[in-house]
C-alpha cells in the first residue's frame, strides 16, 4: 500500500511538473469595485514559461499589454504582478488543462478592486 501511494505521488509530482504555459491566452477580466460596480473586460497574456519562472505580458488586448513582475508557476498554481497606468495588479491564478482562470487585486485610484480572470490558451 505504501508503494503504491508512493508511486501516486510521484506521479502527480510528474504531472504538475510537466505543464508549460508558454504561450498567448485570450478570455474574460471582470472586474467589481467596492461600491459593488462591475466592469467586464478581455483580458490577452502572452507567457514565456522556464523552469519556475513565468515572464510574458499581460493586457486587455493584444495592442496594451503591460510587462509581467514577479511571475511564477508552482504545481498548477501561478502567481504575478503587473502594473497598469500606475495601479498594480496581483494574480492568484491555477492551471487546468488550457484553461488558467482565478483572482486578481488591484487598487484604482486610492479604492481596492478584485476581478475575476479566466482564459484559454490560443496558441
Amino acid at each position: 500500500m505504501r508503494t503504491l501511494l508512493c508511486f501516486l505521488l510521484a506521479a502527480t509530482f510528474a504531472v504538475a511538473a510537466d505543464v508549460d504555459v508558454t504561450g498567448k491566452w485570450a478570455g474574460t477580466f471582470k472586474m467589481t469595485i467596492p461600491n459593488g460596480e462591475t466592469h467586464d473586460s478581455t483580458a490577452v497574456l502572452v507567457l514565456k514559461q522556464t523552469g519556475m519562472e513565468i515572464t510574458g505580458t499581460v493586457g486587455p488586448s493584444a495592442d496594451e499589454q503591460h510587462t509581467i513582475q514577479k511571475g511564477k508557476i508552482e504545481g498548477n498554481k501561478i502567481t504575478m504582478e503587473a502594473e497598469r497606468h500606475g495601479n498594480l495588479i496581483k494574480f492568484d491564478l491555477v492551471i487546468a488543462a488550457d484553461r488558467i482562470a482565478g483572482d486578481a487585486s488591484l487598487s484604482v485610484d486610492g479604492q481596492a478592486g478584485k476581478a475575476k480572470l479566466e482564459v484559454t490558451r490560443t496558441k
